[in-house]
């Protein structure tokens, strides 16, 4: 959160994130390589004009934008870098293309056929109650209010066949803990291969030896365990229902798996908080997780535990996740955000037939590009998200 602002800026809400050194010589030796055989590779005018323009940011990187640019830099930021350093010369293509339209497309408000970033929820059920998150809210997390399930294997496979060669951004996980679903293993082993930025977000609470094999074979580019302090009691203060102990002894575990049976494994792990209260160190989690993960970070604290309670509010600027990601709840309904946890925004269903329109894109495409979803952010380019609710009660710009 920018308070001073009053704004919760997605696409910066790192506080900081810690790692060891990244090999930035080594990076921008590969990125300047690659821009002079640029010319030479087999690649579409558009997708040649975006990989240019990336490699023109990172290797000629101004930190102020010029007055006349229209768009602001593509930067090198320490998860970019960590993921750089991990790719195959032969992905990198793939990356810079990917990244581009992920960071800088929704800062100029600029679409394309298919979100940047899909996050699938495998399920919508959780066994923590964190202090800062909408599970705490009975009228969604109650059984009774028919938000809480899981999502078919064959939904699931669905979804994914969508989203495979049209975006490198997979996260598995939204408003429930993904390690939950009983067929995870098999959802992890359907998506392997598909994507260079595939992420799974976890508690960790359920990391067992047969999940973390799943995760590493499935070749999951990031694993983010969601932990918020490195002793108790805080940690449980914040994480209800969670147990620091079982927590770092499957985080430890997994780190031995990955050492002994996947020394290749590019695989990134982050633990990774959220800055709730004061008594939060970021020096403390570091020193406590640098020896079992690969980076350890703080993400700014919003206020989404209460969204649809909270005052209606003077925020004009459009929201950027409108041209950043879209969601997939567990039984196929799309969403455009996970502040709105109770799907009032609603876009339509991931499965089932196309809508009428282009009979080559696919479903989520459609949905994408359609009039709904058009609408919501025509009124946000208009200094008019009053219009639309919650958007007139977040601040997540």
């Amino acid at each position: 959160m920018n308070p001073a602002a009053g704004t919760y800026r997605k696409h910066n809400s790192f506080i900081d994130i810690r790692q060891s050194d990244p090999h930035r010589s080594a990076v921008m030796l590969r990125l300047q390589a690659f821009r002079d055989r640029l010319p030479t590779l087999a690649f579409s005018p558009y997708q040649v004009e975006i990989m240019t323009q990336a490699c023109r940011d990172l290797l000629q990187p101004s930190p102020v934008p010029a007055a006349s640019e229209l768009a602001p830099p593509l930067q090198l930021h320490a998860n970019t870098l960590e993921e750089i350093s991990r790719l195959s010369d032969r992905d990198l293509p793939r990356y810079l293309f990917y990244r581009y339209r992920y960071e800088i497309f929704p800062q100029i408000y600029r679409l394309d056929d298919f979100p940047p970033c899909l996050q699938v929820e495998p399920t919508s059920i959780c066994n923590y109650r964190c202090v800062f998150c909408y599970q705490t809210d009975a009228t969604f997390s109650h059984p009774q209010q028919g938000h809480m399930g899981m999502m078919s294997l064959d939904l699931f496979r669905q979804v994914i066949d969508q989203a495979a060669g049209n975006c490198e951004a997979l996260t598995l996980a939204s408003r429930g803990e993904p390690l939950l679903h009983p067929e995870i293993e098999l959802m992890l082993a359907y998506t392997a291969d598909k994507f260079l930025a595939l992420k799974l977000n976890t508690n960790a609470s359920l990391l067992d030896e047969r999940k973390a094999h799943a995760i590493l074979q499935a070749g999951v580019n990031t694993v983010v365990f969601s932990v918020d302090a490195a002793a108790e009691p805080l940690y449980s203060q914040l994480r209800v229902h969670g147990k620091l102990e079982r927590v770092v002894a499957n985080i430890r575990q997994f780190q031995e798996i990955r050492t002994r049976h996947y020394p290749e494994s590019t695989t990134i792990t982050r633990v990774s908080g959220v800055k709730f209260q004061a008594d939060q160190d970021l020096d403390t989690m570091e020193d406590f997780w640098a020896d079992w993960v690969d980076q350890v970070a703080f993400v700014s604290y919003n206020p989404w535990e209460n969204t649809y309670q909270q005052p209606v509010n003077q925020v004009t600027t459009p929201c950027s996740d409108l041209w950043r990601r879209m969601f997939v709840w567990f039984d196929g309904t799309v969403n455009p955000c996970d502040v709105d946890y109770k799907s009032t925004l609603r876009l339509g269903k991931a499965g089932g037939d196309l809508p009428q329109g282009n009979p080559s894109m696919n479903r989520l495409s459609q949905l994408w590009t359609g009039e709904d979803y058009q609408r919501l952010r025509t009124a946000h380019l208009s200094h008019q998200r009053q219009v639309a609710a919650p958007c007139n009660r977040c601040s997540v710009v």
